[in-house]
């Protein structure tokens, strides 16, 4: 029998080990950039085409490479970070396997032009495929200049599962916020398609989060600043009044590296217990500095995983930062209590007479298992006990449970036809929130809130379908500034925006003006379109590829203007009104569940109604 088990090439290895690595465009970016962190250098520019798929190019003023470095840069496992296993434990650098250079020389064409402040000349090499096209010396300033053209070519599969090119410019700017967060001291631009996205100058850690977030951060955040014997706690922490429903920017951050914890993600949120509505997120740009023998950064090719060794004492001193930072830089209000009826307390003074020392009296002869003792001196009838019969406060305790009712739908509209032609014209509203009508086979109650939600959303979707949305002017235009990954997508939103009744005007630098909002729609325009952009952002419509995309960002845009136009809970309704949204109701395509699937309606049967009363 021949020998089975062979030794892979190493261009196939190194494509193997590159799916681990290297995922999308956003990750060559970060590998890059970060080395050019560790390269010492004070100011990055990347350039992307077509969202990375054309080419990503990063070039810094760091302290470069020699002939020989560049050449073995390339080479699997060859790092300048580490040379023994125990520094593994000791990492100062935000790179240390070896595996980034090679990894994306095996699934895209580099070139890389460097030189060292040692050398006069610098050199020019050329790798595809995890093979050296060509090696020459060429004339260039300090640093590095690394230019990845056509990722993915030779893998074919990788490259067809490439979302659209504006959800891989979204996952750029997502990278690439992650790292100008943790060096305000370096200077970035990030440039696509020959467009400036971000332009950060150096400055404080305020300054920076000011600069790619927006400068109204200025006013929502509170400084947090905290120093142990395990760990140095910095950063900032929203205001509970800065508290979102979605896209509340949020992270952590270790000895400069990006990471995902929900542990502590957990400690913040406790310390706004009760400070901040429910289903709200307040935002954190929060870092750690721990030794790094406490920590372990090497358990995902991603490094955004780490353990911590002392982690339910660092959670305890984050959750007693963040309620020291709330408690010291916000204005609590002070309680105004109401003094009607309160008892007087009398004020010692020892010139008059001692008080006198208050008697109790009882009865002795008081025993609570004999009818007719009473606590009092006086024995008189009216002092006894009333006799209770308790077992008739047991009976329901021990009768038989019924089930639980199960809620009925309608799925075909032929039922629902037939349901709406014999209801009662007359209906009655439940503490605000449901509407309650006869019908013949019982009772039907109905959630107005979640009714119209699906009344308004079919309504928004015909419109940008149609393109028969009517824009409604506001009496001044209101500014709202973005984030670079927002406003990014904003861009690629708008001509929907638009067949929506929007109107929006690119003001550059991430602001744009709500000059007109779609007709009948009230409340703030920028709350508004801050709600569209988070919910387009956190349900990633824009993930899948361009044809269904448009249909995602349909349904978002829908769905979002039907929840700030819906009938709210607790609005009480005339008769006409609820008549008119349960006959638009039956109307809908769906009339069981609202369009991210909750239950609108249900039927108390006839029979059942009996057996409660019977």
């Amino acid at each position: 029998m021949s020998d089975l088990i062979h030794l892979l090439p190493d261009t196939v290895a190194n494509q193997i080990a590159a799916g681990e690595v290297i995922q999308r465009p956003a990750s060559v970016i970060k590998e890059l950039v970060e080395n050019a962190v560790d390269a010492g250098a004070t100011t990055i520019n990347v350039l992307v085409v077509d969202a990375g798929r054309t080419s990503i190019q990063v070039i810094d003023n760091g302290s470069g490479m020699s002939e020989t470095d560049a050449r073995l840069a390339f080479e699997r496992h060859a790092t300048s970070k580490i040379r023994k296993a125990d520094d593994l434990f000791d990492l100062h650098t935000m790179g240390f396997r070896g595996e980034a250079l090679p990894s994306i020389a095996a699934v895209a064409q580099v070139e890389l032009t460097t030189r060292s402040a040692d050398d006069e000349i610098g050199t020019r090499l050329t790798i595809a495929a995890s093979k050296v096209m060509s090696h020459e010396p060429a004339s260039c300033p300090v640093g590095s200049n690394f230019k990845v053209e056509n990722i993915f070519y030779n893998v074919p599969a990788r490259r067809k599962f490439l979302k659209s090119n504006a959800t891989e410019l979204n996952n750029i700017l997502t990278a690439f916020e992650r790292i100008v967060l943790v060096y305000p001291d370096i200077s970035f631009t990030l440039h696509s398609n020959g467009s400036e996205l971000m332009n950060v100058k150096q400055g404080s850690l305020r300054q920076r989060i000011c600069d790619v977030y927006g400068h109204r951060f200025n006013q929502d955040i509170l400084p947090v600043e905290v120093e142990t014997a395990l760990c140095r706690l910095t950063g900032f922490v929203g205001k509970p009044e800065a508290a979102r429903r979605r896209g509340a920017h949020q992270f952590f951050f270790v000895n400069g590296r990006f990471m995902k914890h929900a542990y502590f993600h957990k400690a913040v949120l406790n310390a706004y217990e009760r400070l901040i509505p429910e289903g709200t997120q307040v935002p954190y740009f929060l870092y750690f500095e721990v030794a790094p023998a406490d920590i372990d950064v090497n358990i995902h090719p991603t490094k955004t995983e780490i353990k911590f060794e002392n982690e339910q004492a660092i959670w305890q001193i984050l959750s007693a930062a963040v309620k020291e930072a709330i408690g010291k830089f916000c204005d609590v209000p002070t309680i105004d209590f109401d003094t009607e009826g309160r008892p007087d307390i009398p004020v010692f003074n020892p010139t008059q007479d001692s008080p006198h020392v208050p008697k109790v009296s009882f009865n002795p002869s008081y025993n609570p298992f004999t009818s007719g003792s009473s606590p009092r001196h006086t024995s008189s009838a009216s002092g006894s006990r009333p006799q209770q019969d308790w077992t008739a406060l047991y009976e329901a305790a021990f009768a038989e449970k019924k089930a639980p009712e199960e809620v009925q739908f309608f799925d075909e509209p032929v039922s629902a036809n037939a349901l709406l032609q014999e209801k009662s014209p007359a209906h009655y509203q439940y503490k605000g929130r449901y509407i309650m009508t006869a019908v013949k086979s019982g009772l039907m109650i109905i959630d107005q809130y979640r009714a119209s939600v699906r009344i308004m959303f079919e309504r928004y979707m015909a419109q940008v379908t149609d393109h028969t949305a009517v824009p409604q002017r506001v009496l001044f235009p209101e500014a709202v500034q973005f984030s670079p990954a927002e406003a990014a997508l904003l861009r690629q939103m708008l001509p929907d925006l638009t067949n929506m009744g929007f109107e929006l005007s690119d003001l550059g630098g991430g602001s744009f003006a709500v000059n007109a909002m779609p007709a009948g729609v009230d409340g703030d325009p920028i709350a508004l379109v801050r709600n569209i952009i988070a919910d387009a952002a956190e349900h990633e419509t824009t993930t899948s590829a361009q044809g269904s995309s448009l249909d995602g960002v349909h349904t978002t845009l829908s769905l979002t203007l039907a929840r700030n136009t819906a009938v709210p809970h607790g609005q009480v309704l005339s008769n006409e009104e609820m008549e008119t949204i349960v006959n638009q109701l039956f109307s809908c395509s769906n009339v069981n569940y609202t369009p991210d699937g909750r239950a609108i309606l249900c039927i108390l049967p006839q029979h059942d109604i009996e057996q409660l009363l019977g």
